[in-house]
């Protein structure tokens, strides 16, 4: 069997060119967000340099029959994890900042005449 070719009346109407959309790309707002991003980043940096001393101790057993004294550490890994995470929390931030810092300073389309 072979199909038959559409006459006029049974083929798809056209639809009407969809309005030119405007981008909102240049957002000066979008570099308050990146500060602010920036400083919480500022802020999970620090926190995690603070936490990472925690999750290490350091513990020195000394003897009395003249043995050199045995040194051994303590890993706790909530600390650690808690550490790690802040950090990388942070470093997500900082890359959303960059790139809400281009949002912000992106050129705006030059309009035609």
């Amino acid at each position: 069997m072979t199909a038959q070719p559409k006459t006029a009346s049974e083929q798809e109407p056209e639809l009407p060119p969809l309005p030119p959309v405007r981008a909102k790309l240049n957002q000066p707002k979008r570099a308050l967000v990146a500060a602010a991003e920036l400083l919480v980043a500022a802020g999970l940096v620090w926190l995690a340099f603070w936490l990472w001393p925690m999750s290490v101790a350091t513990i020195t057993t000394v003897f009395d029959d003249g043995r050199p004294p045995l040194v051994s550490h303590r890993y706790f890994g909530h600390w650690m994890s808690l550490s790690i995470l802040s950090g990388t929390v942070a470093a997500v931030l900082i890359v959303d900042a960059v790139r809400q810092l281009m949002l912000a300073a992106r050129a705006r389309p030059k309009h035609q005449a």
